[in-house]
């Protein structure tokens, strides 16, 4: 079964789903716990109490719980009468065969007892069988033609076909049989204690040492807790007596007989039924949070988080600003030449009588050009100034020459990105410039070369 909280929730899906009528309008309520804090299933058993605002869900929910468990409890009582007049019937003589008795006592239930476990280990299917829940469906526990009457039987008896039934079933006939252990107990007692009765055996083919050896096996278990069992002496004293006995052998044997119903009787079974409940709590029914109806719902109330202003876009790479060193320098294109003979000498900052410091390379452009330029750096130990054209797109092949170059550079590679001079459009971007702008691919281009050079760490000269 689900719980009490779990039931109103489902049986307030049931009856909006069929477009009924609450006193408390649910999108009200549902919109007024947006703000509200708590697990996604405490919020929904709230605001199913809330939608039964005067009570009326709730109240059919436990007619037809409280129902249920009087019928159990009805039952239960029935048999515990039961077993206490079976028992009373059968001790009306004086002498009693003890054996005869304790078959009658425990024979039955013990063939039951085995079944039940056979069954239990054999079954591993987890259907609840159909009998029992047309036995108690409720349907026949309340009649009702509104709405919320027949939402709440419809629920009801979607939970006796779930699976775990199976172990509420079995709970329950234990339960019964316990019951009936109990009357039996306490005939037996009631008996023992305003009657006196004497304890024989017969037996046609157990001679009296076989009769000795299965009574000190039967009367192990009690004797662990306390039990009095008889000893050989009365074992054989008990035989064919037709007349009353010694009070003390008596009174072993009456020991042994409510040992015995003890604790191979109640003390099983209270087992079993332990178990089961035990297995109907690790199975019990769970409200399916995942259905869409309750999915909608648990959406809408997170939309206030998914909607606040609390998104940081991630700063674009930017390159590191370049470090000019002193001394000897060499400059040099990357595949496009540039419009403009000393391009380099405002990247550098040097005056005219500092040119004989810098070595113009040229363009650097095809592998003759890469191998003389690295021939070069090996030799020369220079800072090297790599000017890159405004069209220049940094693709595999001229990052590749890009890192050859860096590779071989001693004392360091600088990049200067260059205007193209030929147009006022094609013009090198600055920094704070939209580098995500689909209008202007030339910002596009140089967020790209920030990018690509911020990953090497290679030194960008800024543009002035």
């Amino acid at each position: 079964m689900l719980s009490p909280q779990d039931q109103l929730t489902e049986l307030v899906r049931s009856l909006e789903t069929q477009q009924h009528v609450f006193t408390t309008d649910p999108l009200l309520v549902t919109e007024k716990m947006q703000a509200e804090e708590g697990k996604p299933l405490q919020k929904l058993h709230r605001r199913a109490s809330r939608i039964d605002s005067n009570g009326n869900l709730a109240r059919v929910l436990g007619k037809i719980d409280g129902r249920i468990k009087g019928i159990m409890v009805i039952m239960s009582i029935v048999w515990c009468v039961s077993g206490f007049l079976g028992l009373f019937t059968l001790l009306q003589s004086n002498v009693v065969n003890f054996f005869y008795v304790l078959v009658c006592l425990l024979g039955f239930h013990t063939i039951m007892l085995g079944g039940w476990l056979v069954m239990t280990l054999i079954n591993q299917g987890r259907q609840s069988p159909s009998w029992f829940a047309n036995f108690v469906s409720p349907s026949y526990l309340i009649r009702g033609k509104d709405d919320v009457t027949k939402a709440a039987v419809d629920l009801y008896e979607r939970q006796l076909q779930h699976s775990g039934m199976r172990w509420y079933l079995g709970r329950f006939s234990h339960q019964l049989w316990l019951a009936t252990l109990t009357g039996m107990m306490f005939a037996i007692i009631f008996l023992l204690i305003v009657r006196q009765y004497s304890f024989s055996w017969e037996s046609t083919l157990l001679s009296d040492q076989a009769l000795i050896g299965l009574t000190n096996v039967l009367g192990w278990l009690p004797s662990m807790v306390g039990f009095d069992v008889p000893d050989s002496a009365a074992i054989v004293q008990s035989r064919l007596v037709t007349e009353a006995m010694p009070l003390s052998v008596a009174r072993q044997w009456a020991s042994l007989l409510i040992g015995s119903l003890l604790m191979y009787g109640i003390v099983p079974r209270a087992i079993a039924w332990a178990f089961c409940a035990l297995m109907f709590r690790r199975k019990k029914m769970r409200l399916d949070i995942k259905l869409p109806y309750y999915q909608k719902i648990l959406n809408f109330w997170q939309r206030q988080v998914v909607d606040a202003d609390d998104f940081k876009e991630a700063p674009a790479p930017v390159a590191p600003k370049a470090t000019v060193r002193a001394g000897k320098k060499l400059v040099a294109l990357l595949e496009y030449p540039s419009e403009q003979d000393n391009w380099w000498q405002v990247g550098l900052d040097a005056p005219d009588n500092d040119i004989d410091d810098i070595e113009n390379f040229g363009i650097v452009d095809d592998r003759d050009d890469m191998d003389r330029l690295t021939t070069y750096l090996e030799q020369h130990p220079v800072q090297v100034l790599l000017g890159i054209h405004s069209q220049a797109l940094p693709g595999r092949g001229t990052l590749r020459k890009l890192d050859r170059i860096a590779n071989a550079a001693k004392h360091g590679l600088i990049v200067q990105l260059l205007n193209n001079e030929s147009t006022d459009t094609d013009t090198i971007p600055t920094p704070t410039t939209n580098a995500n702008d689909p209008k202007n691919p030339q910002a596009v281009r140089y967020q790209q070369w920030q990018t690509a050079l911020a990953a090497r760490k290679i030194g960008l000269i800024a543009n002035s």
